[in-house]
């Protein structure tokens, strides 16, 4: 299988923030949002083949680490995602799997993270943008997930525009606030910080919960963190 990177760090979003795990991040996308940061895995996908033996090998010389991220791109796109989740299931490790909910198949994991993308992730005036408009919501997909596995719903947030069109996928897919996660866009900690003064205000009054992009404030925009 074909991986852009793996690495140790910290969870810098969602509900378990905070939390060491261990990343591993597959290659390819079938989405080109505009302020994707990690192009090497959707613009211009990069990276090498990893047996799942090796994958494996590699994930328990972190005995101390017990959850596990499986990330990317859109891993849901790995033919052999199933297999890997269930032999790093069987090994007592907690899976945590970021999907964009627009591709689906059957995985072990202990918790979901579903990150819809809204309109502001559109490539207007690119050649992919056909591509992405008609792929990038998925409801019917989106609720498979969400009734099958543990999840959260985790939205990238620009504008204080962008939360009408997030109330409305909530209410489409009936979910409850407490699964429902906003953070702030952006890549540079004065952006993050600005962003994030409004969207916690807008979390309270909603009961949302609010994020931080952790990783980008400890370390900068950067791989492997």
């Amino acid at each position: 299988m074909r991986l852009s990177e793996v690495f140790a760090s910290i969870q810098g979003e969602g509900m378990l923030l905070g939390v060491p795990s261990l990343f591993i991040r597959t290659t390819g996308c079938n989405l080109r949002c505009v302020w994707c940061d990690t192009p090497y895995t959707s613009w211009l996908p990069e990276g090498e083949e990893w047996s799942q033996e090796r994958i494996l090998e590699w994930v328990e010389g972190f005995p101390q680490v017990r959850h596990v991220v499986i990330t990317g791109g859109e891993p849901m796109l790995l033919p052999a995602l199933g297999a890997l989740t269930r032999a790093i299931h069987a090994a007592g490790r907690h899976i945590t799997i970021e999907t964009a909910g627009t591709v689906e198949q059957a995985v072990e994991c202990d918790l979901m993270s579903i990150s819809p993308k809204l309109s502001n992730s559109a490539p207007v005036g690119t050649a992919e943008f056909g591509m992405h408009e008609s792929g990038r919501w998925r409801p019917e997909v989106l609720r498979r997930l969400m009734r099958g596995y543990e999840y959260q719903l985790k939205f990238v947030v620009q504008e204080a525009s962008d939360l009408a069109e997030i109330e409305g996928v909530i209410r489409e897919l009936e979910a409850p606030a407490e699964r429902v996660v906003l953070m702030p866009e952006g890549t540079r900690a004065e952006v993050l910080a600005e962003r994030s003064v409004w969207l916690a205000e807008a979390c309270k009054e909603r009961g949302y919960r609010f994020s931080p992009r952790l990783h980008v404030l400890l370390y900068g925009d950067r791989r492997g963190v």
